[in-house]
């Protein structure tokens, strides 16, 4: 029969198959994260948005945009802010950019543009919002303006901040297949 050299010759095999097999489906892991980070860069120099994507939060903008509503932005600066365009902007103070509609313009001699926002199913304007003294918004403030949008994809962005639980439920589930899955 066999003697017991062989056989531990063999576990040895295994075992080092396991972890060139566990590197590269780690490798394999690493280069879709890269890609998506790569991707995302290559949007924000394409629509000059710092976030070409976002998720709709609220539904301050029904029937125009419902909850979980994915949005692209781009953010061209040469290109004139209109009424009735919807914005993504950023208040000092708060860390979530809110997606509303530019209901007036106020322009004044030298070509600088100030503008209001209104959520469409908000019965006020912005003002509310904005910083303290603040009245209206400027070109700074705004991250990107709506250009496309995909119904209710942003839907698992939004449970996965509702319930962080299922955030990490989520990510185990995807890392173990990365990592788990055999080249077939």
């Amino acid at each position: 029969g066999p003697s017991p050299r062989s056989a531990m010759d063999l576990f040895g095999d295994l075992r080092r198959m396991n972890k060139r097999q566990l590197y590269y489906q780690v490798l394999n892991f690493a280069m879709i994260v890269s890609s998506a980070l790569m991707i995302w860069k290559g949007l924000i120099v394409v629509t000059g948005s710092e976030s070409p994507i976002v998720v709709v939060l609220s539904g301050s903008m029904e029937p125009a945009f419902h909850r979980g509503d994915l949005l692209f932005l781009t953010n061209f600066h040469d290109d004139p802010i209109r009424a009735g365009e919807i914005v993504v902007f950023k208040v000092e103070g708060r860390d979530i950019p809110i997606v509303h509609r530019v209901i007036k313009i106020h322009e004044k001699e030298n070509g600088n543009i100030k503008f209001l926002t209104k959520g469409d199913n908000n019965e006020v304007d912005d003002r509310g919002l904005y910083k303290e003294g603040q009245n209206w918004l400027e070109k700074k403030d705004v991250v990107g303006r709506a250009r496309g949008f995909l119904p209710y994809v942003g839907m698992v962005t939004i449970i996965m901040n509702d319930y962080p639980k299922f955030k990490y439920a989520l990510l185990a589930v995807m890392g173990a297949y990365v990592l788990l899955k055999r080249e077939s």
